[in-house]
This record gives C-alpha cells, sequence and structure tokens, in this order.
C-alpha cells in the first residue's frame, strides 16, 4: 500500500493492463496532497516531503530482476512533494512539469547517477533529484510572478 502511494500505482495496471505511466499517476496525487497542505504551510510540506523520502526509501525495494517495479510510486510522490515546497499554483504546476521530464528523461545532472545507487537509495533518490530541479524551477517562475528579485 504505501510502495504503490496509497493503490495509485496500480490504477492503470487495472484500468488498462499496463503500468506505464503509473509513476505520473501517483505524482498528480501527491501534487492534489500538496495542494491541499497549501504553500502557506510549507513547514508541513517539508516535513510531508521528509515523511514521503522515508517511506520511499523503507518501502522501495527492488523486487527480483525489476530494479523499479513501475507500480512502485512512492519515490514520484516523494520528489513531486520536494518539487512543490511553498509554490502556488503556477509555480506548482511548472515545478511539477519540470520534475516529471527531469525524472523521466535523467537528463538532469545528478538524475542518473542517484538513479544508479543500490536498492531503494536509487529508487528514490532519483526522485528527489529531479523534485529539487523542479523546485528551482517553480521558485524562479513564482519569484518572477510576483515581482521579487533574487
Amino acid at each position: 500500500m504505501v510502495a504503490s502511494w496509497f493503490g495509485s500505482g496500480l490504477l492503470l495496471r487495472r484500468l488498462r493492463g499496463s503500468d506505464e505511466g503509473s509513476g505520473t499517476v501517483g505524482a498528480l496525487l501527491a501534487l492534489a496532497m500538496a495542494w491541499l497542505i497549501g504553500p502557506e504551510r510549507w513547514p508541513w510540506q517539508v516535513t510531508a516531503a521528509i515523511l514521503t523520502i522515508g517511506l520511499s526509501w523503507w518501502s522501495a525495494r527492488p523486487d527480483g530482476d525489476e530494479q523499479d517495479p513501475p507500480w512502485v510510486v512512492v519515490d514520484e510522490a516523494a520528489g513531486t512533494f520536494v518539487a512543490t515546497v511553498g509554490l502556488a499554483a503556477p509555480a506548482a504546476v511548472l515545478a511539477f512539469v519540470v520534475f516529471r521530464l527531469a525524472d523521466v528523461t535523467k537528463r538532469a545532472p545528478g538524475v542518473a547517477a542517484a538513479e544508479r545507487l543500490p536498492g531503494s537509495w536509487g529508487i528514490t533518490l532519483d526522485d528527489v533529484v529531479a523534485g529539487l530541479y523542479g523546485l528551482g524551477a517553480g521558485w524562479l517562475l513564482q519569484l518572477a510572478l510576483s515581482g521579487s528579485s533574487l
């Protein structure tokens, strides 16, 4: 239940017989949860990110030949919480998109290297690194929209 992020990682298998895209489904559930917490309560968002990273490390164990089973999406939830800390809607959406692109393509520096770490470390930390890219992009947009300067 934890590894599938409350069953969201199993949803596409039930609907269409394939796990392809399950990471995005789990990440969308986490995005909704982050929005429910709200950007003004960013300490709670940080707490959610830390707890979800811990849950991912604990539950996202490689299963036989599959290093990162597609139905295990708690790692995507952790990355989403990292990406959206303190961000309001437009910036949080950009952060989410950048996070998913960095996670899926593994082209952003550090993401592929983190994925090569053994066991649940690699499964979890590639999403955390990708989430940091999303967080950076989201905060740049949020600052631009607010008229603040760095």
